[in-house]
């Protein structure tokens, strides 16, 4: 199921969900992601099917290679896999510009009045890595204004199914100690409940965004709805590393 934000324009994006693709079996069905061991030429048809809901063609699709990181990047023309980022922001009509999650925050960004807009890769490590601060600072400098700027994540891991362990905790807590208020208490000491989506929302917050959506949808709890790496790696689906099937967060101007 398709997720569309209530303070985006209906038209210009979509949290795509895993339904309505062209994928089998532990890719089924709208699965984007070409690291998979899924069937290549059913994952550019499903690359197909996302662009043609904007009737578009799979060459207007922004792909990027992303990862961990903070690094954000500005482009002016649509590429597949040959810009190395985790946030991405555009100027330019005709372009989709498209994050892949299974789990993961997926944030994107719209100033109408300017006409930029953005894309970011949340994990929990690039978000504590500023993933989201870095990308909008991409969109101030070429032109966006923070009072303009209207940003919402999409589906991703819900803090009842984010068991995070002592490691993690300390690491965010070392970064700034009012981090502890994300992690709840978990089935035992070494355990805890972490929120991702609230705190990239805070992230946001900070920055002076004032229009913000969430999706509070759980894409591991929404199993016939979207894909989920933890789910898949708790079913021991997940063989060899990056096979996994993904779905693609998107927007375009």
């Amino acid at each position: 199921m398709s997720y569309f934000a209530p303070n985006l324009p209906s038209d210009k994006h979509c949290f795509f969900g895993r339904r309505n693709g062209c994928s089998e079996g532990l890719y089924a069905s709208l699965n984007c992601s070409l690291k998979s061991n899924d069937n290549t030429e059913n994952v550019k048809k499903n690359l197909g099917l996302v662009a043609a809901h904007y009737q578009l063609k799979p060459e207007n699709l922004m792909l990027i290679n992303q990862g961990i990181s903070g690094h954000a990047e500005f482009t002016k023309t649509a590429s597949h896999h040959q810009v190395t980022a985790d946030g991405i922001v555009t100027d330019r009509k005709g372009i989709i510009l498209c994050i892949g999650t299974a789990d993961c925050t997926p944030v994107l960004f719209y100033d109408e009045k300017n006409q930029i807009i953005g894309a970011a890769h949340a994990g929990w490590r690039g978000a504590l890595r500023g993933i989201a601060e870095n990308t909008l600072e991409v969109m101030l400098k070429h032109g966006a204004e923070i009072d303009a700027i209207h940003a919402a994540t999409g589906p991703c891991l819900q803090q009842p199914s984010f068991e995070a362990g002592t490691d993690m905790y300390e690491e965010f807590v070392k970064a700034a100690p009012d981090n502890e208020q994300w992690f709840a208490s978990g089935k035992d000491k070494d355990h805890f409940q972490f929120d991702m989506e609230g705190f990239v929302i805070a992230k946001l917050k900070a920055c002076g965004i004032k229009n913000i959506t969430a999706s509070g949808i759980d894409t591991y709890a929404k199993e016939e709805d979207y894909f989920s790496f933890r789910r898949n790696t708790h079913q021991g689906l997940v063989k060899v590393p990056k096979d996994f099937p993904v779905h693609l967060s998107t927007v375009t101007l």
